[in-house]
């Protein structure tokens, strides 16, 4: 009787230290061994988090809700704003941003809109091993809506990457929802660059900002030399 108590006290125990480590653990925990981001690697960070925000604003020469300082933002380098009458619910809206100052091609996509249907027919369009890519497995519906995203605009991407001497990065950023189409696009984008007239990976960034749950973590470490 008292090794099977002794036995059971050991069971709640282990099982009572899961609970506690599985409730007070945070995401912060999952990169506290990484070294501290340099500068370079940080300074794109809240430049692009404005251009995202500036996906928001229907007029950004009046701009409604412009963060403090600004969007930063030169609004006639604004290629294309694409608004949900355009994409019919098969992606959240975009805009693509020619950046001279820093030689950037800018595709940025909004967040999920908690009013949009369409929002979360992307996001529920998904189960577990659903879909497979490049040896790991990604979210069905995201994967759908960069697909999208791309048949319909690689075509000014790439005219705009040629004619800006075919030197200037693509950069893929978004937030929530959108983070998680730019992920998939960044990541479809490295394995054909010929659609974008033959970018290189080299010149391929995504900064995913609050993510959405898009690709296994062996895609993640695959592709973390571009997100």
């Amino acid at each position: 009787m008292s090794v099977a108590c002794g036995f059971e006290c050991v069971v709640v125990l282990g099982c009572m230290r899961w609970v506690w480590k599985r409730c007070t653990y945070i995401g912060n925990d999952d990169s506290a061994t990484w070294p501290p981001a340099t500068y370079d690697e940080f300074e794109p960070i809240p430049r692009l988090c404005r251009t995202i925000l500036a996906v928001y604003e229907d007029d950004l020469h009046n701009p409604k809700f412009p963060p403090e300082g600004g969007y930063r933002l030169n609004p006639n380098w604004v290629v294309k704003r694409v608004a949900y009458r355009e994409t019919l619910g098969n992606a959240p809206p975009y805009l693509i941003y020619l950046d001279h100052e820093h030689h950037e091609i800018v595709v940025a996509i909004r967040g999920l809109n908690l009013v949009k249907e369409s929002d979360y027919k992307v996001l529920m369009d998904n189960k577990l091993g659903k879909q497979m890519f490049d040896g790991g497995y990604v979210h069905h519906g995201l994967l759908k809506a960069a697909i999208w995203m791309l048949n319909k605009e690689s075509d000014t991407l790439k005219r705009l990457w040629v004619e800006n001497g075919m030197s200037y990065r693509m950069i893929f950023v978004g937030h929530s929802l959108g983070s998680g189409v730019a992920s998939l696009l960044a990541i479809i984008v490295a394995n054909h660059g010929d659609r974008l007239g033959g970018i290189p990976r080299s010149l391929l960034r995504c900064y995913a900002v609050a993510p959405a749950r898009c690709m296994s973590l062996n895609l993640a470490v695959k592709y973390a030399d571009v997100i």
